[in-house]
């Protein structure tokens, strides 16, 4: 029969004392690293140019379904104050045919960054409007009614 060595319990695990000093030098490693990761992200914020999106402008003739040919102009200080400073859009409605309601919208966003080149951003999509053309789809009076 062989006789086993009898172990010290402290020989076997770790003391309290010894993991509460592992979890300090782990979350101080932690913190530090969470510390670089917010810095280096704010100093990246803080150098981000912001452009405005082409949707913009679209958004702004979507809610408004009464389309009148021509070109309007502006800027974003209306709907977004202090986002895009210096940017300015135009937007060109044009009908595509006479007998329906497609209007074809050419938008341009010019607009200068500081010291950076001015940007031009281009766009164009067609929408529908909703008016109603004069003397089509609509029935004489007194047709269609009760018996």
């Amino acid at each position: 029969m062989k006789i086993r060595p009898q172990l010290n319990r402290s020989a076997i695990a770790f003391t309290l004392l010894e993991v509460i000093i592992a979890c300090a030098i782990f979350f101080m490693c932690a913190f530090a690293i969470l510390e670089l990761v917010t810095r280096g992200l704010s100093a990246a914020r803080s150098i981000q140019q912001r452009e405005p999106h082409i949707g913009l402008v679209f958004s702004q003739f979507a809610t408004n379904k009464t389309f009148e040919a021509g070109t309007f102009s502006g800027d974003f200080e209306e709907n977004f104050p202090g986002v895009y400073p210096g940017y300015q859009w135009t937007c060109e409605i044009i009908p595509l045919c006479e007998t329906n309601e497609l209007y074809e919208l050419l938008a341009v966003i010019t607009g200068r960054t500081g010291n950076r080149k001015t940007t031009e951003i281009t766009g164009r999509t067609v929408m529908w409007g909703s008016q109603p053309r004069t003397g089509a789809g609509r029935f004489p009076v007194g047709s269609g009614g009760r018996r």
